[in-house]
């Protein structure tokens, strides 16, 4: 294939684009394409010879000014912003700034990208661990002074934390005397997550609350001996019902 790339239509290429490009130079803009259109709710028209500038807030210009004077020469880093639409409603977006040439003016090309959604997917997922965590600090009590901490599925280190921040403060708001701690529902569990969880043990035993520990695989007993974690002294049960009937 032979073809010259140079006789490529550079702005039928930009009209298929579906993300949002604004070319500007020396503050003025002097094309955006359909996707720019509609993302900013207006026609292509309407902005030529607009400040870029305008569609930002005013705590960001000045910065923004300053990006851009820099983009004529060497690609911007991508940065998040908040926009202004036409109709005045603003949207959060990654911004990308590149140098470009038409004929012996330099210009520069802005890529728009929408990240609404991504924020609420990310709003969501906090949401979701947020649910998680507070279901893994759930203390079920079985009868007076005596609860079970049921750990269920896969820790990394900012759950095992969130573990040994709050079970500690409800362990004490609850009055609790003596604490079951069932390993048997961790399915994923790697040597630092380990040693933040038996840490439990420790905490328990300074606010003189008795510890028992149910469910321990072989697998976590090699990894408490590997960390040299002292769990000698702890009662420990295959389930959680012997663990109960040792207390009878």
């Amino acid at each position: 294939m032979s073809e010259d790339i140079s006789k490529i239509n550079y702005q039928e290429v930009l009209e298929y684009l579906h993300d949002p490009i604004i070319i500007h130079c020396n503050h003025k803009i002097i094309y955006i394409n359909q996707a720019a259109a509609t993302f900013f709710k207006c026609s292509q028209e309407d902005v030529i010879g607009a400040d870029p500038l305008d569609i930002f807030q005013e705590s960001s210009k000045q910065a923004i000014k300053k990006r851009i004077s820099s983009a004529y020469d060497r690609p911007a880093e991508v940065i998040e912003e908040l926009v202004y639409r036409m109709d005045g409603t603003i949207v959060e977006v990654e911004l990308y700034c590149h140098p470009l040439k038409i004929g012996e003016t330099k210009a520069i090309q802005s890529v728009i990208k929408d990240i609404t959604e991504k924020r609420e997917v990310e709003k969501r997922n906090i949401e979701t661990i947020r649910e998680i965590n507070a279901l893994a600090t759930t203390l079920v009590p079985l009868f007076k002074g005596v609860v079970v901490l049921p750990l269920v599925g896969s820790f990394d280190e900012s759950r095992a934390t969130y573990l040994i921040d709050h079970v500690p403060i409800k362990v004490k708001e609850s009055n609790v005397e003596c604490i079951i701690i069932d390993f048997s529902g961790i399915y994923k569990l790697d040597h630092l997550v380990a040693d933040i969880l038996f840490k439990i043990t420790n905490v328990m035993s300074m606010l003189g609350v008795k510890c028992i520990i149910s469910g321990m695989r072989p697998d976590l007993a090699v990894i408490a001996i590997e960390l040299d974690i002292n769990i000698a002294g702890i009662s420990s049960f295959s389930t959680v019902q012997e663990a109960i009937c040792s207390l009878n």
